[in-house]
Order: C-alpha cells, then sequence, then structure tokens
C-alpha cells in the first residue's frame, strides 16, 4: 500500500491537533482531517468558552511548541471553592476550598478559551512540515486492510495511512464505521455556559456550587473581571432559562451566582450541550484507534474532558513513537492495544467517578445532603486529603505520558 501519511487523524478540534504535533515530534507524519473550515474558531471573537487546563495539559502544551503562543493569554487557578446548596439560600456551613499552596508545583490549572488554544493549535501545525491540514473535509467511508487504513472524503478523494484514528468527538463516525459499540446514558440535564463581566476581581479563584438541580460553575478567565459559566440544569428547566431574553436570563443567573464579585452583565453569547456519560466499549481495532471524546464523554462536574483526552494524546503518542523507533508495524493490534491498556481503565475511572458524583449531589434529599456536606467538611479539614486530591486533578498522579511529565518523547 501506498502510504500519503504514517498516520491519519478524523477531527480537528482540539485532541486531533494536540496528538498531530506529539506524532510528527516523534517523526512521524499525519494528516489531519476536519470537516470544520480551519478560520472559523481560529478567528473568532469572546465567547466565554473556555477549558480548565491541569497542570499536566499545559506540559503537553509545552512540549508540542503551544504553549509559547497561547501562555499569556491564559489565567492561573490559584484556589478552587466547593460548596453544596439551594438557590436562594447560599452554601452549606461546610465547604472545600484547595489553595495551589498546597503543591509544590504552582497553579492547580489554568483556564484558557477555546478561541486562544485552537488559534495556538493552528499555528503550531502550520510550522510543522510533517502535519498536512485538510480543513473542510469529511469522511464518508473507512476500510482497514491487512496493511494500513484507507478512507474516502467528500470530495471525491482517498487517503491512505498505516493507522487511522477518530479524534471525532462523542458521535464519532470512525469509531461507527469499524462497528465499535458505546455504552452510557443521558444525565437529563443541559449545561447553559456563557461569560460573564463582574465589578470584582475573581483572584484566580474558580467555584464549584452543587445545586439540587446540578452542579453551577464560576471559572475566572484573564483579566480578572471575566468569568466564563458552566451551569446545569434539568433538561426542562434548562430548555425554559435558554428560551430568555438577555435581561430575564440574567435575573436568574444572578439568583445562583450571588453577589460576592459585585454586579455582573452578560458577556458574549449564550450556549447549551446535552449531558451524557458515553464509553467506547473498545478503544482500539486493528489500525484504528480512539481518542478523547471518540472513546469516553463525561460529565463536566470536574473540568476533566479535555484533559483526559490529552492523556490519551499523550499516551498514544508514546506507544506509537517508540514502536515506531523499534521498527514494529504501528498499525498492528498488538501495539494498539498497549495504548487501551494503558488509558481505558483509568478513562472509565473517571467517567464512572463523575456519575457517582454528578448523582450524589444533583439531588434534595436530606440524608444525601447531610453525608456529602459532612465530607466536603472532612476532606477540607485533612490537608494529606486535600493534596491528593489536588494532585489528581492536576494529572500528577498514575502513570503519566512522558509529554505530560514535562520529558520528551
Amino acid at each position: 500500500m501506498k502510504y500519503d501519511s504514517d498516520i491519519l487523524i478524523v477531527g480537528g478540534g482540539l485532541n486531533g491537533p494536540a496528538l498531530a504535533l506529539a506524532l510528527a515530534g516523534g517523526g512521524l507524519s499525519v494528516t489531519v482531517i476536519d470537516a470544520r473550515p480551519a478560520q472559523d474558531r481560529a478567528e473568532a471573537g469572546f465567547d466565554g468558552r473556555a477549558y480548565a487546563l491541569s497542570i499536566a495539559s499545559k506540559r503537553l502544551l509545552t512540549a508540542t511548541g503551544v504553549w509559547a503562543r497561547v501562555g499569556a493569554r491564559a489565567q492561573p487557578m490559584n484556589k478552587i471553592v466547593a460548596s453544596d446548596g439551594r438557590v436562594g439560600t447560599g452554601a452549606a456551613p461546610l465547604w472545600l476550598r484547595f489553595d495551589q499552596a498546597e503543591i509544590e508545583e504552582g497553579p492547580m490549572g489554568f483556564m484558557l478559551e477555546d478561541r486562544h488554544l485552537y488559534a495556538g493549535f493552528l499555528a503550531a501545525m502550520g510550522e510543522e512540515p510533517k502535519i498536512r491540514m485538510l480543513p473542510g473535509q469529511s469522511v464518508t467511508a473507512q476500510e482497514i486492510t491487512a496493511q494500513g487504513a484507507r478512507v474516502s472524503l467528500a470530495s471525491g478523494a482517498h487517503l491512505a495511512g498505516r493507522v487511522l484514528i477518530g479524534c471525532d468527538g462523542r458521535a464519532s463516525g470512525t469509531a461507527l464505521r469499524a462497528g465499535i459499540r458505546r455504552q452510557g446514558h443521558s444525565y437529563g440535564q443541559t449545561a447553559l455556559v456563557c461569560a460573564v463581566h463582574h465589578a470584582r476581581d475573581h483572584l484566580g479563584t474558580a467555584h464549584q456550587f452543587f445545586t439540587p438541580g446540578g452542579p453551577f460553575a464560576i471559572l475566572p478567565l484573564a483579566g480578572g473581571h471575566h468569568s466564563s459559566v458552566v451551569w446545569s440544569e434539568p433538561e426542562a428547566s434548562a430548555a425554559q432559562i435558554a428560551d430568555l431574553e438577555d435581561g430575564d436570563f440574567l435575573m436568574a443567573l444572578r439568583a445562583r451566582f450571588g453577589d460576592f464579585l459585585g454586579e455582573i452583565s452578560l458577556a458574549g453569547a449564550r450556549f447549551t450541550y446535552p449531558l451524557s456519560l458515553t464509553l467506547a466499549e473498545s478503544f482500539v481495532s486493528s489500525r484504528l484507534a480512539l481518542v478523547g471524546d471518540a472513546a469516553h464523554g463525561v460529565h463536566p462536574i470536574a473540568g476533566q474532558g479535555l484533559n483526559l483526552g490529552l492523556r490519551d494524546v499523550g499516551a498514544l503518542a508514546q506507544v506509537l513513537v517508540e514502536a515506531h523507533r523499534r521498527g514494529e508495524d504501528i498499525g498492528a493490534l498488538d501495539v494498539l492495544e498497549r495504548y487501551q491498556i494503558w488509558r481505558r481503565g483509568e478513562a472509565m475511572a473517571m467517567a464512572l467517578g463523575m456519575d457517582r458524583v454528578n448523582a450524589l449531589f444533583s439531588n434534595d434529599n436530606p440524608l444525601l445532603r447531610a453525608g456529602r456536606d459532612l465530607g466536603l467538611g472532612l476532606i477540607g479539614a485533612l490537608p494529606g486529603a486535600r493534596r491528593a486530591f489536588i494532585r489528581q486533578a492536576a494529572g500528577l498522579t498514575g502513570e503519566v505520558p512522558r509529554l505530560l511529565a514535562g520529558r520528551a518523547l
């Protein structure tokens, strides 16, 4: 088989470009096929959509040359406050606070807007000769053979590679065409996402407020006076809130946001996302692998979706580059299964853990309320437990891929 590239990546969101840069840095040629025009997101204005990046994710972005382009636009997360309560009555007396001073590595993470992160990936890929980008192209068919993978594009073009990698989201066409089934369920919740301007400086503090309807997160953005809001509600009430005019929406938001940051106003657009748990039954098959949401979609309650995807990126890049250097067939199933063994267990544990946390907190059962509030207070009183939680969320525990540990492949 004649190969157009060693690796074909379907999906150019964030995980796809990150993986392309990691693989190219290890000597492999890559083609990234993205259904969206490249400039759509790179030239977008402020809309408040942002990601919480762990320390480990920052290390991978540094190693792939992206952080140097975007780091100045990132907001360090210096503190995280988690509390339980009801709308209109405020937080319960027992709550949990994490501080960056509790770990040696510095800020616990960073908030970075989607538009800046994507533009950084786009610029870095544009300077990498081993990466070919095909924006505005969609895959209509794929074929796996003993020698490699072929894809057909809507344009009529055909491409071949040694490995096909799906980075194409929860409704992954790559997984569907490969016959990989998914398990999961809807949470019956919708995330309302928007950005606000507030009078007082957030001082780099992120807030997670658990209400019976779902978690409500206030995430600090660069500059001190803007925050991204991720507000989860049951589907019916979320639909009603989403239909409100901006003024009425802001009134509903103020009831949950409170006044601790002073007067607030809407900044940018508003978005809604249905929430669900979805796990691919396998992350690999012959000459094919799934990464990020194509492999596992989790509840945004801890902001770990992208971080999980970047751990996939680091692990798969390491497996493929090491196999390539040893002269192995990088598309062989036994090679790809090394990635699955490394990542599927941790991804499932995180997904199911977030599932249980959401179930525990998204209700108004008085017994559960008492137990979870006591648990928050207990963890808050134990420095060792707080430090363990921080290090896990920062991506510093377990078998960390080299790129996410700050080391070259």
